[in-house]
């Protein structure tokens, strides 16, 4: 990616579509204060804008007519976002009077930002480094609080550091593997073999191992899970829906087949974004409208990262529960028994032990029984019950983790020519592709088709 030239000012919107207390127009470029003082108007006449203060005034169009009452604000370059000049317009958060605004703005000489330009320019002026700038995309569409706190950890450089502590190493490595280099009549006086050997493992492999382990841990922090709620009819599904959502979002009745379609709904799980999906009651008899209601739950089932598999404990088990169980086939499942709290307890221990290998989660969903058991279990599956280190939030995403395992695997070979005694010159070959490869998440050596693929995913303001 070229770098953006140093005429070019941007503007955009900066708030959501709609209506709101306040919207926000930011332009970012050498023209921003030009801009400003052509469309502002201070309340008190000022001879020049000090910068990071607010002033209260009104903006004007063209030919003097007032737009709206405004706060502006101008940064002056360094000390700003993208490290230009950056001027800020808050105005009602109304739709046509922003965009009254923007129209002016633009007509002074800005352009349209590209989506994710402002950060593009933060990127590209030094202030960030990628992960920091993917952070941002990360923190504005967290569903949690732990998916918040692992984009604010890594806008602090969490990854960064980690990242540039294996590339100390590599470096380190490379430094003893130079010397050997340039004087090869010493090569296996100056390269300690035992040494080398063990700085690898303990300063790069290790830590880009745990790093792995952490992305894999991320990508379902940020993701989510979708968990399906099956069984037969009338076993409890959209109850359970309802208790775990703590409101009553799925029509619940005593009749088989009220459910005829399926209800989403997205809460946390641990800190996990889960989507839970209420589906029809299966069953072989069905209308020709609950049918496509049973054809689309078991489609749902397929697509399901973990089932819920109901069974209701008021009742002895039936041949269709079973059925119904191995159709399941290697889908992630929770055996949860339903109305514990009008069953029987012989039926129960019955049920307790009628699924080999699987220990059932007993709960009342109509009572609000065992819910936090449930919730437990839910994420021991599908987190392994595994939290991300508190102090230090840090999960590299599917881009990082493909570009760690890439190093790992160069410094496995790394590893071997040591081992084997391989000459310093090939080894240094290895280090330095593994160098050149951690550059790519941080923004050193990526290719320029993926880092505008990157920004292309921000919204136009940010």
């Amino acid at each position: 990616m070229t770098a953006l030239p140093a005429s070019d000012t941007i503007a955009a919107i900066a708030t959501p579509p709609g209506t709101g207390g306040i919207g926000i127009i930011r332009i970012s470029g050498p023209r921003a204060l030009t801009i400003l003082q052509a469309l502002f108007k201070p309340s008190r006449p000022h001879p020049f804008f000090k910068s990071h203060t607010l002033y209260y005034g009104t903006v004007s169009d063209r030919n003097g007519t007032v737009l709206d009452e405004v706060l502006a604000v101008y940064m002056q370059a360094p000390h700003t976002y993208t490290r230009e000049d950056v001027v800020e317009v808050h105005s009602h958060g109304s739709y046509l009077v922003l965009q009254a605004i923007l129209a002016q703005v633009l007509h002074h000489g800005a352009r349209i930002a590209e989506p994710g330009e402002f950060t593009k320019r933060a990127f590209l002026a030094g202030r960030i480094d990628l992960t920091q700038a993917e952070a941002v995309i990360d923190l504005l569409r967290a569903q949690t609080d732990t998916g918040r706190q692992l984009a604010v950890g890594q806008m602090q450089g969490h990854l960064l550091q980690r990242i540039e502590g294996i590339r100390q190493g590599l470096i380190a490595i490379m430094v003893v593997l130079e010397v050997a280099i340039d004087f090869p009549d010493d090569d296996v006086e100056i390269i300690d073999k035992g040494r080398l050997l063990t700085q690898l493992q303990d300063q790069v492999e290790d830590r880009l191992v745990e790093l792995i382990k952490m992305a894999r841990q991320g990508k379902i922090i940020r993701e989510g899970v979708n968990i399906v709620i099956a069984g037969l009819p009338n076993v409890g599904k959209s109850s359970l829906l309802n208790a775990l959502l703590q409101e009553d979002r799925a029509l619940v009745a005593p009749v088989p087949g009220t459910t005829r379609d399926t209800v989403e709904e997205i809460i946390s799980i641990g800190g996990i974004p889960a989507r839970l999906v209420d589906t029809a009651g299966i069953r072989d008899a069905a209308g020709s409208v609950e049918e496509l209601g049973i054809q689309r739950a078991r489609q749902k089932v397929r697509e399901a990262d973990l089932v819920l598999f109901l069974v209701d404990a008021a009742r002895p088990l039936t041949a269709q529960d079973l059925d119904l169980y191995e159709s399941l086939g290697e889908a992630d499942r929770l055996v949860v028994l339903n109305k514990i709290d009008i069953a029987d307890r012989e039926l129960t221990a019955t049920l307790m032990e009628a699924f080999p290998g699987v220990r059932p989660v007993r709960i009342s969903a109509r009572q609000h029984q065992g819910l936090d058991d449930l919730e437990a279990a839910i994420y021991k599956k599908i987190a392994g019950g595994q939290v991300l280190h508190e102090r230090n939030p840090c999960a590299p995403n599917v881009r990082h983790q493909a570009v760690l395992e890439k190093v790992l695997a160069a410094c496995r070979r790394i590893h071997e020519a040591l081992e084997a005694g391989v000459t310093a010159d090939l080894v240094a070959v290895e280090v330095l592709a593994a160098l050149d490869d951690l550059g790519d998440i941080v923004g050193l050596t990526t290719p320029d088709e993926v880092l505008d693929k990157i920004f292309a995913d921000f919204c136009i303001g940010k």
